[in-house]
């Protein structure tokens, strides 16, 4: 079974998001980064840019595909995590600690209408 912290919220595209003051980190889950198998590859969205709800945010490339990942709140990207560009496989070793990119000015609602660690699991197990 995937690892799902209790301390995150959940999007139905397998992202998680936490919250850190006014700033939100985003990375993939653990089921999305069993699924994807060893990420080779990484493109991160551009600081500055402003992103809705839903929209594709950044791509992983793995050694089985690509995948868009799915903006789960409105926001603007504050950041990215840099050390990815060398070394994409961090999302492998621990996804949890390793976030794809940071967003502030974000839809708070967005956020609140995303799935806790329970809710998560359930959908997880309905797949």
């Amino acid at each position: 079974m995937s690892s799902v912290p209790e301390v995150l919220k959940y999007s139905k595209d397998h992202e998680w998001v936490r919250l850190d003051g006014d700033k939100a980190y985003v990375g993939i889950t653990d089921h999305a980064q069993k699924e994807l198998g060893e990420i080779v590859f990484i493109e991160l969205p551009f600081v500055g840019d402003t992103f809705n709800k839903d929209e594709d945010i950044a791509t992983v490339e793995s050694v089985k595909a690509a995948s868009a990942i799915i903006n789960p709140l409105s926001g603007e990207v504050m950041a990215v995590n840099e050390d990815l560009d060398d070394s994409p496989e961090l999302v492998n070793t621990d996804c949890y600690k390793h976030y794809l990119y940071v967003l502030g000015n974000f839809s708070k609602s967005d956020y609140d209408s995303l799935m806790d660690a329970s809710a998560y699991t359930e959908y997880l197990e309905s797949l």
